[in-house]
C-alpha cells in the first residue's frame, strides 16, 4: 500500500491535534492561538519565514515548552503539559534543526541510544552485559542493523560520527529517532545544510520511513520544492499566528502565503 493509500485510509483518524496553543517567553509571544491536527499516515508540514514559531510548536509538542494557554492531543489522550521523557515513551521522537548527536561515539552506538526506552532488563544486568541483558542488547542491535542498511549507511556503522560529513550526520540522526520506533517522527529541517543530492537521498527515506513503516511525520522545512512534494498537507505560520492549513496546491496559492515569504508588511 502506498504512503497516499495509507493516508486516504486514515484520513479521519487524528494522531495528534494542537487546539489554542499560545507560548510567550516574557513579553513575547512565540505562538499566538495556534490549532492544527495531523492525522495517521500523513506527512504534514509546518512552514513559515524565520522567526514564524515552527520550531517552538514542535517543541510543545514533544513537550520542551509548556504553553500557557491551549492543549495538545496525542493518541485520544489530552494534555496541557508534558516533559520530553514521557513524550518520547508515549511513541513521539524527532530530530533537530543542528545535529544533536554523540559525536565520540560510531554510527551504530548513536542509533543504539534510541533503543534505551525499549530495554527492560535491570541495570544490574546491562553493567555486566551479562545474562538476560546480553540477550536483550544483541535483539536490539539486530533492529538497529536493520535501520542501517535501510538508510544505507553500512559502510560508516563503526565511524565515529564527528567524522562524518553534514548530510550523513543528518541520516545517523535519522537513524536514531527510527530506532525509538515512534508513532509521530517531528523533522526540524532534515534538508537544512545539503546539496541537491543530498536532499534527494533525504527526500527519498522520508517519504520510504512514511511508506514503507507507516509512521506518521510532522516536519518543517524551507525548501519548498521539498515541501510541496513530500506532504500531504500543509500549516504555515507567520508571527506566531497561522495564516494557512491546506493541501500543498490550496497553500502555494493563498495571497497571505505568498505576502508572508515575500515580506509584506502586516
Amino acid at each position: 500500500m502506498s504512503a497516499l493509500e495509507t493516508f486516504v485510509d486514515a484520513a479521519d483518524e487524528t494522531l495528534l491535534a494542537v487546539e489554542g496553543v499560545t507560548l510567550s517567553f516574557g513579553g513575547v509571544q512565540a505562538i499566538k492561538d495556534v490549532s492544527f491536527d495531523i492525522k495517521k499516515g500523513e506527512i504534514r508540514a509546518i512552514i513559515g519565514p524565520n522567526g514564524a514559531g515552527k520550531t517552538s510548536m514542535l517543541n510543545v509538542i514533544n513537550g520542551f515548552y509548556h504553553p500557557q494557554k491551549g492543549k495538545i492531543t496525542f493518541k485520544g489522550n489530552t494534555r496541557t503539559d508534558m516533559r520530553p521523557h514521557v513524550a518520547a515513551t508515549q511513541g513521539i521522537s524527532r530530530t533537530f534543526q543542528n545535529v544533536a548527536l554523540f559525536r565520540g561515539m560510531s554510527t551504530l552506538d548513536n542509533i543504539m541510544t534510541g533503543r534505551t526506552l525499549k530495554m527492560t532488563t535491570n541495570l544490574f544486568w546491562h553493567l555486566f552485559r551479562f545474562g538476560p541483558a546480553e540477550q536483550e542488547e544483541l535483539e536490539h542491535r539486530e533492529f538497529v542493523e536493520r535501520i542501517i542498511d535501510f538508510l544505507e549507511i553500512q559502510h560508516i556503522r563503526k565511524t565515529p560520527v564527528g567524522r562524518l560529513p553534514y548530510g550523513l550526520q543528518k541520516r545517523v540522526e535519522l537513524g536514531r529517532a527510527l530506532a525509538a520506533q515512534p508513532d509521530l517522527l517531528l523533522l526540524d529541517e532534515p534538508m537544512a545544510g545539503m546539496n541537491l543530492e543530498e536532499k534527494e537521498d533525504m527526500s527519498r527515506f522520508v517519504i520510504d520511513v512514511n511508506d514503507q513503516f507507516g509512521t506518521t511525520i510532522a516536519l518543517i522545512e524551507h525548501d519548498m520544492g521539498v515541501v510541496m512534494d513530500l506532504s500531504n498537507r500543509v500549516v504555515v505560520l507567520d508571527h506566531g499566528e497561522k495564516i494557512a492549513d491546506g493541501t500543498p496546491d490550496e497553500v502555494k496559492s493563498n495571497q497571505d502565503v505568498i505576502d508572508a515569504y515575500l515580506g509584506v508588511a502586516h
